[in-house]
């Protein structure tokens, strides 16, 4: 199972339409179908990384309605550990609002982020035992950032690796840089703090210098259905292909690579194996609809791997 880690974010209700192709402004499209159930990326991220065989705790916010239910049954029917779920009464739990087209598998998405943004101090310092156990830490940004600031200051302290998903991107306080270890984003966000078009494997080496120049280790730099590219402060340097598979619906695929990357690091393994790995969790849940619910398991994981030829 590996060493112990700590997902840290948000959970919000998914509430997700196909449609036969994406809306422009102004024009209303009829679906095909709807469905609602648990996401948010903390808690797909904290699923992926659980179903790929991770030891992982969960620590994100609800509100007391109904749709905390979704969040609390799904956690209890698959296993995982509940006790550090916050609640509160001053907000709603979060809820996303997400329109798949059928013509290409692309998604929109609007996160309206709820109580995951009320996670407080006292919560956080909570946590601070958690975090000293734990060797890693995978953040996003879909909670308050003060929270995730302090996150990341005890897991500073006490030596636990911090991996941040710096998704949706939002501008990060000077300080949080140097206490992040691993940096995942995609293209669009890699673009977003670096200023530099990410539409090849060049462009990602230029991008990831950026996030070299900025204290991190290693940067994995995610391109869709290309690929990811990995630059490690150690050396590595390599572009590493997406596995070629038929997507019904993209929506939680960097939520399944950030899941299974986090499982493969805490069970020892390589860089390159890690972000394969995280590549096959990936290529695996676009197969399926949904975003938590279409998280793969170990085996499954493994199978695909087994059957697959990779560089």
């Amino acid at each position: 199972m590996g060493r112990k880690t700590l997902v840290f974010g948000s959970f919000v209700v998914d509430l997700m339409a196909r449609t036969p192709h994406l809306p422009v402004p102004g024009e209303t499209v009829k679906g095909s179908e709807f469905k609602m159930g648990p996401g948010g990326k903390g808690f797909n991220q904290a699923v992926a990384t659980f179903k790929a065989g991770a030891e992982v705790t969960l620590a994100t916010k609800l509100g007391m309605d109904s749709f905390s239910e979704i969040a609390l049954n799904t956690m209890e029917k698959l296993g995982m550990d509940t006790r550090r779920i916050f609640r509160t009464e001053r907000k709603d739990t979060g809820c996303a609002l997400i329109l798949v087209g059928e013509d290409s598998s692309q998604n929109e998405i609007v996160v309206v982020p709820g109580a995951s943004l009320t996670i407080t101090e006292k919560e956080v310092d909570s946590l601070k035992e958690l975090i000293q156990e734990c060797e890693f830490v995978l953040m996003q940004l879909e909670t308050n950032l003060d929270a995730v600031e302090r996150v990341a200051e005890y897991a500073a302290r006490s030596g636990t690796k911090v991996l941040l998903n710096p998704a949706p991107a939002a501008d990060l306080p000077e300080g949080l840089w140097g206490r992040i270890d691993v940096i995942t984003p995609n293209e669009v966000e890699a673009e977003y703090y670096t200023g530099i078009p990410v539409h090849s494997e060049a462009d990602a080496a230029k991008a990831a210098d950026w996030f070299h120049s900025r204290g991190i280790a290693d940067v994995i730099i995610t391109m869709a259905d290309q690929g990811a590219y990995l630059s490690s402060s150690s050396g590595i340097r390599e572009f590493v292909p997406a596995f070629s598979v038929d997507a019904v619906d993209t929506t939680g695929a960097e939520d399944a690579f950030c899941g299974g990357l986090l499982a493969a690091l805490a069970e020892g393994k390589e860089r390159k194996e890690a972000v394969v790995f995280a590549n096959a969790t990936a290529a695996l849940s676009v197969q399926k609809i949904g975003t938590a619910p279409s998280m793969p398991d170990r085996k499954e994981i493994e199978t695909f791997l087994a059957t697959r030829v990779t560089n």
